[in-house]
């Protein structure tokens, strides 16, 4: 049962008091109302100059739905942040960070580097001809001075590259992810967009400035990924490190300045689309769109000739290899509880305190009544976690990871959970729920960014061989079966708890599979027993909670998504380290010594944390 369990029991409470609860002509209105549009992305874009650059899809509602009082430049990188996880995970940065790349590779992309920086200098330029601001023209034309300054500092590079014995010079020729986005960007500033009227036509000063606001919106993506980039590398620098081959490159993009040259590039963009329409901007929207994409496969198509730690996928072999995903389902897939939900379909499809109720069917509580009993059981089940959360905590911290110890204390919240279970059950308030209702729910249900995308990769991957499993302690396996299907995922194993049914109305009985993280574990383990011996497995949990702590450990690969106080807490209590997944992986590149194995092991004691699923799409999967 996971229905009030840290980190998100106000989720419950909050929809079953709401007085804005759906119309009882259509009980799914509200569940309906919280579907988030999907997000399917073009990835098939060429960029022929002379020719428009044809325009990505990007996920909708379109920006000019947004709150207007953020700037667009804020708005679109919150809205394609994902995409420079991916970046991000990109075995070439994951090298660089390392501090391990070899400098060969660092002079290739140095070189790829400075036709790129020409590009965009010669990009400020067109724009600073077509914007009609005075303050808009001194502003790019500052940010193509700064452009002109990288260069040098590239230049500087170029000088280090050479004390080795490397010859620049045969660097003359571009990768075609280069080409790529430098026509991209040249065409943009040169008015050639997919919709938009060539550079002979701007007859007048407003039009140009829509290019120059077009321009900025295909070149502000990537000084702000830079940027960001610069930050995160640079966050991992010790203080007193100076050994590190290119931390002049990562103390650049980190710096105050290059900050700053990122944070005025937004500005201009937002005062240069202040007036500009709907359509306009949507335009724009794909434009920045597009230009994270290109920078994405800018990194990934530079030269590497090294081991390298990520994907985990690399190297899998179809004939000899398995990759086992195990995944919870409650806040670790989806926004919401599934409890809470099916909370919420028992409430507003409860007759009313005065309805009369058919002899023939199941005899079931009033809206109101049930209201108040799940505000009760809510209540109670809150308070005594949180008891017996303190009650299975060692009293001080011990200082090596004890599996033993954990094992027993969690055995008390498994008993724990299966009261609680057997409470709700007592209560009636899983009688007469509807599976159409429940099915219907479940394809409304509000998955996490990306959750879904990533296991369609996995499942659609004809060169992985890959079993994907759910396991839950979501009281009903249809809700999660209905979740799934809706993004064609039929083939998951889920693994949970069902309800009984009686001609499709539930009799408010559970059909107990897996209650409790004993369970989990048990689940776990038989999974994997019955895999056939043909291949040899490597395993990875998801998980965000307790109940997932064990299964957590014995995986291979154990990821943690979100913040769960809970779970940290009484996971460190017995030892267990918590670090962020793209610190481990640049410390697990730096220590990488050819020849020898990189080989993840479960039972660690160690977990890998990450904030979104696009971590854990970038990590396993790549770009």
């Amino acid at each position: 049962m996971r229905l009030f369990l840290d980190p998100k029991p106000i989720l419950f409470n909050f929809i079953i008091s709401s007085r804005l609860l759906p119309t009882r002509s259509d009980p799914l209105n509200l569940l309906n109302s919280l579907r988030l549009p999907s997000s399917h992305y073009s990835t098939n874009s060429t960029s022929k100059s002379p020719s428009p650059p044809p325009m990505a899809a990007i996920p909708k509602p379109s920006i000019t739905t947004v709150d207007n009082e953020e700037g667009i430049a804020r708005r679109f990188w919150i809205k394609f942040r994902k995409e420079s996880i991916f970046a991000m995970y990109t075995p070439f940065v994951v090298c660089l960070a390392s501090g391990n790349l070899k400098l060969d590779s660092f002079r290739h992309f140095i070189a790829q580097d400075v036709h790129f920086l020409r590009a965009f200098a010669q990009a400020y330029e067109l724009a600073e001809e077509c914007a009609d601001d005075d303050d808009a023209k001194l502003g790019i034309c500052q940010l193509r001075k700064s452009v002109l300054e990288e260069l040098k500092m590239h230049d500087s590079f170029v000088k280090f590259i050479q004390e080795w014995g490397f010859d620049l010079s045969k660097e003359s020729s571009l990768n075609s992810a280069t080409v790529k986005y430098r026509d991209f960007l040249l065409a943009t500033a040169s008015g050639k967009i997919e919709g938009v009227k060539g550079p002979g036509k701007l007859a007048t000063p407003f039009e140009k400035t829509k290019v120059a606001a077009y321009t900025l919106g295909a070149m502000t993506p990537c000084m702000r990924l830079y940027a960001f980039l610069g930050k995160e590398l640079q966050a991992l620098l010790h203080p007193s490190e100076s050994t590190h081959p290119y931390k002049k490159w990562i103390d650049n993009y980190s710096s105050e300045g290059f900050q700053g040259s990122a944070l005025q590039t937004e500005d201009l963009l937002d005062k240069l689309s202040v007036s500009l329409t709907g359509e306009e901007l949507d335009i724009i929207e794909k434009l920045y769109y597009q230009a994270m994409k290109l920078e994405i496969e800018f990194f990934c198509a530079q030269l590497l000739d090294q081991y390298t730690i990520v994907p985990l996928t690399k190297g899998h072999d179809p004939a000899a290899d398995r990759l086992v995903i195990f995944s919870d389902f409650d806040l670790t897939c989806t926004v919401v509880d599934s409890s809470a939900i099916l909370a919420e379909i028992a409430i507003i499809t409860a007759p009313k305190f005065d309805q009369n109720q058919p002899e023939n069917q199941i005899i079931r509580m009033s809206s109101a009544d049930l209201r108040n009993t799940w505000g009760v059981l809510s209540k109670q089940y809150t308070e005594e976690y949180e008891q017996c959360i303190e009650n299975i905590l060692p009293s001080e911290k011990v200082e090596e990871f004890d599996y033993e110890g954990l094992c027993k204390a969690l055995e008390q919240l498994s008993d724990f959970e299966k009261r609680a279970n057997s409470r709700v059950i007592e209560s009636g308030v899983l009688k007469g729920l509807n599976l159409d209702d429940i099915k219907r729910a479940g394809e409304r249900l509000i998955l996490q960014d990306g959750c879904a995308s990533f296991f369609q990769n996995i499942v659609k991957n004809e060169s992985l061989i890959a079993d994907v499993h759910i396991l839950s302690y979501c009281w009903c396996g249809d809700l999660i079966r209905s979740a799934f299907s809706s993004g064609g995922l039929h083939v998951l194993n889920v693994h949970a708890n069902e309800f009984a049914f009686k001609e499709s109305i539930s009799n408010g009985e559970i059909v107990k599979n897996v209650e409790s993280p004993i369970d989990k574990l048990k689940a776990f383990l038989n999974i994997l027993e019955n895999c056939s011996n043909d291949r040899k497995n490597l395993t990875v949990y998801i998980g965000d909670s307790v109940g997932d702590l064990l299964c957590l450990l014995n995986a291979d690969v154990g990821i943690v998504i979100g913040s769960s106080s809970s779970l940290k807490r009484v996971g460190s209590q017995f030892g267990v380290s918590f670090v962020p997944l793209f610190r481990f992986l640049v410390k697990k590149q730096k220590e990488y010594v050819e020849g020898s194995s990189s080989r993840w092991k479960g039972l660690s004691g160690t977990l890998y944390t990450v904030s979104s699923w696009a971590e854990i799409h970038a990590f396993i999967l790549g770009w």
